[in-house]
């Protein structure tokens, strides 16, 4: 048994094959992406119907946790005040949206007026 040699075109390298085919690596590469694409594609499908429901419950949790920081202020009894005093200018940004969503035409607080 005799093995018929391997013939390459002139001019090309080794690692190239003969036949003309795509080189391995090219091909794993474009597997990985396509694989990328296909498992960004499957999330988008699955997360977008719930966008808006994950979007509001976290700012639900968002405004209980204003009200837990302000209630103080609020009139309300915290026996983590000291805590959470610290927390109160981060909050004050916000704190207009906070109280007009949660139905108060003006601001509940006495020493501070945003509208």
């Amino acid at each position: 048994m005799t093995s018929a040699p391997q013939r390459r075109p002139a001019g090309g390298s080794p690692d190239d094959p003969a036949d003309g085919a795509v080189p391995r690596r090219r091909s794993l590469s474009t597997l990985r992406e396509r694989w990328r694409a296909f498992s960004a594609g499957l999330h988008e499908f699955y997360v977008a119907p719930y966008r808006r429901t994950f979007a509001r419950a976290r700012r639900d949790e968002d405004d209980l946790f204003r009200l837990l920081v302000m209630s103080e202020m609020l009139g309300v009894p915290n026996p983590a005040s000291y805590y959470t005093a610290e927390l109160l200018p981060v909050l004050y940004d916000g704190f207009h949206d906070w109280h007009r969503r949660m139905g108060m035409e003006r601001s509940p607080l006495e020493n501070y007026r945003c509208c």
